[in-house]
């Protein structure tokens, strides 16, 4: 997947494109949905499959204080949005300046730098200044700009809609299992190591430790069963969420045991993926009571993870 961070005349590289459009937080299944439609459509027509979305929540510049969590980061968007199987992912920083633009320059940003064939959104979807633009508005007017319009159906869960505010609700209240169910794919966090203080190597638990980055949403404190990809390899392991309160002076973050693996891996890249929560955050008495549950620890989780290793 080619990946742009600027807008510029596609239409040199890339013909009969089908493009999705949205903001895409979290890519849950509903957000799949429109992607792989847009992927289908293209395919169809031997042509392009394009996602155009924005690098940053557009309420981070407009309504700071109305900004809710993200359901991570912009790489792990584009990673996600790759894993689709999408040709093109155009990603642009929303500024005040886009904000201006009228439903109508945005339709002939479209044709400009895209003349898509095909525009594919969900239900709720808004564009142009103060988001006047509307499904309906892209499908009356989208021949004059040279494509069709497809809406895709809303993805339901019990009879409710699947967004990404339902998701941030499932993840601060720990229903890991739903928001996984909600996403499609489990919650997953893509970040690099950083120095810890190599307690968990006297314990005989060495960890990988990952900052909690502020406005993006991270699962309540407590043991979980995780599978960790490091340089296209995965492993089983089990993660801690919190500040280890058996130990003082700790800030929260993520440290991460990875079963079967001794290497030097600081600053390095690491794929997270929660599969399931173990116990709540514990502070032991001692450190033989903490080892005697990270043993404990470690034999539940291989039963969670193994199944759930990606065969190589």
């Amino acid at each position: 997947m080619q990946v742009y961070h600027k807008l510029k005349d596609f239409t040199k590289e890339y013909h009969r494109m089908a493009v999705a459009l949205g903001m895409f937080d979290g890519v849950h299944i509903g957000h799949q949905s429109i992607i792989r439609r847009a992927v289908e459509l293209a395919r169809g027509d031997g042509g392009t499959s394009a996602v155009f979305t924005f690098s940053n929540h557009p309420l981070s510049v407009l309504s700071p204080q109305n900004m809710p969590p993200q359901l991570g980061t912009a790489e792990l968007k584009a990673q996600l949005i790759g894993e689709l199987g999408v040709d093109v992912l155009v990603s642009i920083p929303f500024t005040r300046e886009f904000a201006q633009r009228t439903p109508e320059e945005f339709l002939a940003l479209l044709r400009a730098d895209f003349a898509p064939r095909y525009v594919v959104t969900g239900p709720n979807y808004t564009f142009g200044q103060k988001g006047r633009g509307t499904q309906r508005q892209l499908l009356r007017d989208g021949p004059a700009y040279g494509f069709q319009t497809e809406i895709c159906p809303a993805v339901l869960r019990s009879g409710r809609i699947v967004s990404s505010t339902r998701i941030r609700a499932l993840i601060a209240n720990g229903d890991l299992a739903a928001a996984n169910d909600f996403l499609g794919h489990p919650f997953r966090l893509v970040e690099r190591v950083i120095h810890g203080d190599r307690r968990g190597r006297t314990l005989g638990f060495p960890t990988a430790n990952l900052p909690i980055l502020p406005g993006v949403a991270m699962l309540p404190n407590g043991a979980y069963a995780v599978r960790v990809a490091y340089r296209g390899r995965w492993y089983g392991g089990m993660a801690s969420i919190g500040s280890n309160p058996t130990f003082e002076g700790c800030n929260r973050r993520v440290e991460v045991h990875i079963e079967d693996f001794d290497a030097d891996i600081y600053d390095q890249e690491l794929i997270v993926d929660f599969l399931a929560k173990l116990r709540e955050e514990q502070k032991f008495g001692s450190v033989e009571q903490l080892v005697r549950q990270l043993t404990k620890d470690r034999a539940r989780a291989a039963q969670i993870w193994r199944p759930q290793l990606p065969r190589a």
